[in-house]
């Protein structure tokens, strides 16, 4: 690893809704260019399909770890997952890690799959795990399903780290538990941030596992003055009026910010008539207009301002106990000044980490 590489910094591949999945190409090469760490890669069912876009990012790189972050365990059979991950493993030399989450309950509903829990979520890294030694698993009967014979190899011993994303308490808990590194979430305080870290020490140490060896990757907006105003409205205002859409109880919650504020935002005319995520298809007017039901100090969760002052706030995530930062929202060509006023004040602890993003 050479002293101009970073990898405890990395971004989101096709950062919010994205129609042309061909672009990864370009930010993964900018990724490796600007020498970040790793790449994120979300999944939405439209053009943003996990295991297509981690091979391109694969086929495309020769440094940068990949993970999904995440992908949900229940829209895949474990042996097709385990033989992704496999795969990646292989085609990568190790830059990959396996991230799961739990997905949209209501979403899973109308797809007609089961909801996803802590046991299932628990019983299929265990399958997958089994898998990846070598072993047959025979008559499995559990949370994740029915299963009368699995196998992939008995010559196989993968090391694949399990990411998992993680927001309320226990299950951050449960992450730490289990997993070899958790993602956050956007827009956490920065005593959220350190509460959250310290469940998942919490889950570990419960566990009997080396609360060090858990990575915990921070997750911040990171919306700087040199994108233009509807960029910046866009990725910030945006984005989270978008979480406040999907789950803003949780958020609202975990922050302790002020649930009548949210009520407020709620019964905006503009707010509960909206048809679609504000990121994706509000006009600069309208996000204009969210932007002033929202308190202020909301925002402060991001990183804004020049780029100096964003840099700060990403060594801010690592005061507060993160192992790594994920860029949120934008490319890495879009972050680029960023990134270079960080190198100026970047923490010596942080160059010691691995490029795959689940090894510690």
């Amino acid at each position: 690893m050479t002293d101009d590489e970073l990898p405890e910094l990395g971004f989101y591949g096709l950062p919010g809704h994205s129609g042309s999945p061909r672009d990864l190409l370009g930010q993964v090469r900018d990724g490796e260019r600007l020498g970040l760490g790793s790449v994120f890669l979300s999944e939405r069912f439209a053009t943003k399909e996990a295991a297509t876009l981690s091979g391109a990012a694969g086929a495309v790189s020769e440094r940068l770890g990949i993970a999904t972050a995440a992908t949900n365990h229940n829209t895949r059979h474990p042996l097709l997952t385990a033989t992704f991950a496999t795969t990646m493993h292989r085609l990568t030399g190790g830059r990959f890690a396996l991230g799961l989450g739990r997905g949209f309950d209501m979403l899973f509903d109308v797809m007609g799959l089961p909801r996803v829990t802590t046991a299932q979520l628990e019983d299929f890294i265990g399958i997958v795990r089994r898998l990846w030694r070598g072993e047959a698993v025979v008559g499995h009967h559990g949370p994740a399903g029915d299963f009368p014979y699995l196998h992939q190899d008995a010559s196989f011993d993968e090391d694949v780290p399990v990411l998992l994303t993680a927001m309320g308490g226990k299950t951050l808990e449960f992450a730490g538990s289990i997993a070899d590194a958790v993602v956050l979430h956007t827009f956490f305080t920065d005593e959220t941030l350190a509460r959250s870290v310290a469940a998942v020490r919490r889950g570990a140490e419960r566990a009997g596992r080396d609360p060090a060896k858990v990575r915990v990757w921070s997750v911040l907006a990171t919306v700087g003055d040199h994108l233009d105003e509807e960029a910046r409205l866009r990725k910030l205002t945006g984005r989270l009026a978008t979480y406040l859409q999907g789950y803003g109880d949780l958020l609202v919650r975990v922050n302790g910010w002020d649930p009548a504020a949210l009520d407020r935002f709620r019964a905006d005319d503009l707010v509960a008539g909206f048809a679609g995520a504000f990121d994706a298809v509000a006009t600069p007017d309208q996000l204009r207009r969210v932007e002033e039901l929202l308190p202020a100090a909301w925002f402060d969760a991001a990183a804004t301002g020049d780029a100096d002052r964003c840099a700060r706030r990403v060594v801010d995530q690592f005061d507060a106990g993160a192992d790594g930062v994920i860029l949120h929202g934008v490319t890495p060509a879009e972050v680029e000044p960023v990134v270079e006023a960080y190198r100026k004040v970047r923490p010596a602890r942080a160059a010691a980490l691995p490029r795959n993003p689940g090894r510690s």
